[in-house]
């Protein structure tokens, strides 16, 4: 059995302290047995477990040690050329500038900072469309987009720009032959994300970037899930776009990035007007503390890339091990193999995901996008890889991250197993199923 020990400096994580503490089973998260179940019984001792990494992350100590000097001691405008105060926060800004380049290969005068990677991407798909839309008025996109990105896209369409929205296959992945059929001598952008937020799958993005570069059209990626979590290399992948977050990577909110690469030279006409900073393309003053604290996000990705991914894929193993194997009739959403493994989306047949969750209280998870989570209609992610309405309806997104624990793994399987079988129990689907019924085949009539 692998076994991997984490430590944060010279601090020991949350995985060490807690093997000195009483198992999570054994605290007192009590259950009523002297009656029928009820989550009522249920009495919640401290926070849930945190399984929502795709949402947000925590932040890493090491950022904000790095981070508190600059909100204190050197809180000098970078902007200010006339004294030491506005120089100190200048080199710590051009210094994380470098960490962020440095991490997917680019130059550091290629990274425009910006409040994130909404904001990057809103910049990258309506500022090129805008600036070459004279003579270039198509974009290309896929229906699995961010929504910020499809939202950026229905925007270009109200100014008379053409989009084309590229159907996804059952994995969750697009095919390269209809992306070739659809780029025209008009296509102005191709943007696809590198890992879909809601089902972890990885896009081809080395072949789309050889694609669009042989077709003479710019490449932009929402790489917001993958950077610092996957290897990327902005001129390996002939990537022209991308676009980071900072809270996606342990780092903190508020801010992001945005790679525009100058040779050859991507041109972005601004969405917002202002002092002209960041090359002219993101007016407004730099947040220096934020940035700081997105470089050294940067910087310990670099370094533990590798290993937090082997962490990632043996906890999400072990998850989805028990699972199975405790289950049946439960569905991997997205590609098993081209995915990233910190991001596990199950769908668990005849029963309903807000119920699931509900019965969940004592961990956060969440049933798709943070973003859209607000909304009752089924992931639109999961609908166009061909899922099922009411599959879509019962998925799970497991979101595991640097900090997460096995022992945590163990518990949320444990009661994920438990929760299931017993509202499977209290569906008559499920008890039609179990005596061989096909459900589908049923014609339901309405009163």
């Amino acid at each position: 059995m692998l076994t991997i020990s984490r430590k944060l400096g010279g601090a020991v994580s949350r995985q060490v302290l807690r093997s000195n503490a009483p198992s999570l089973q054994a605290q007192a998260r009590t259950v009523s047995s002297e009656k029928k179940y009820s989550i009522k019984d249920e009495v919640l001792d401290g926070r849930p477990l945190y399984l929502d990494a795709q949402a947000t992350t925590s932040m890493d100590p090491r950022v904000l040690d790095a981070m508190m000097p600059y909100m204190t001691a050197y809180y000098g405008n970078p902007h200010s050329r006339t004294h030491a105060y506005g120089w100190e926060s200048e080199g710590a800004m051009e210094k994380a500038r470098s960490q962020v380049a440095n991490l997917i290969g680019a130059d550091p005068k290629e990274i425009i900072f910006t409040s994130g990677a909404t904001e990057s991407n809103n910049i990258s798909v309506k500022g090129v469309a805008r600036f070459y839309g004279a003579k270039k008025k198509h974009v290309i996109t896929t229906q699995t987009e961010h929504k910020c990105v499809l939202d950026s896209c229905r925007a270009l369409e109200g100014e008379g720009f053409r989009v084309t929205y590229l159907p996804v296959q059952t994995n969750g992945l697009i095919d390269m032959e209809e992306l070739d059929k659809a780029i025209t001598p008009e296509t102005a952008l191709v943007s696809i994300m590198t890992v879909n937020n809601e089902i972890g799958v990885k896009q081809p993005v080395a072949d789309i970037g050889k694609l669009c570069k042989s077709k003479k059209t710019f490449f932009h990626t929402d790489a917001a899930q993958a950077v610092g979590k996957i290897p990327l290399d902005v001129n390996k992948m002939n990537i022209d776009l991308m676009s980071i977050s900072g809270h996606k990577i342990y780092g903190p909110k508020g801010i992001g990035a945005l790679y525009v690469r100058r040779r050859p030279r991507v041109r972005v006409e601004a969405i917002q007007s202002g002092g002209g900073q960041e090359r002219g393309i993101r007016s407004g003053t730099v947040p220096t503390p934020l940035v700081v604290g997105l470089g050294e996000a940067c910087e310990i990705a670099s370094r533990e890339m590798e290993y937090d991914h082997k962490w990632m894929e043996f906890l999400s193993q072990r998850l989805m091990d028990q699972i199975f194997a405790a289950l049946p009739k439960v569905v991997r959403n997205g590609d098993p193999v081209h995915s990233y493994p910190g991001c596990v989306n199950l769908s668990f047949a005849y029963v309903e995901g807000e119920s699931l969750l509900m019965a969940l209280k004592d961990v956060a998870l969440s049933s798709g996008s943070a973003c859209t989570s607000a909304s009752l209609e089924p992931s639109y992610v999961l609908r166009a890889i061909g899922a099922d309405e009411d599959l879509a309806h019962s998925s799970i997104r497991f979101g595991i991250g640097r900090f997460t624990t096995v022992e945590e793994i163990d518990y949320i399987a444990e009661k994920c197993i438990k929760h299931v079988t017993r509202l499977r129990e209290m569906s008559p689907l499920w008890e039609m199923v179990q005596e061989g019924i096909d459900i589908k085949s049923i014609q339901w009539s309405q009163h």
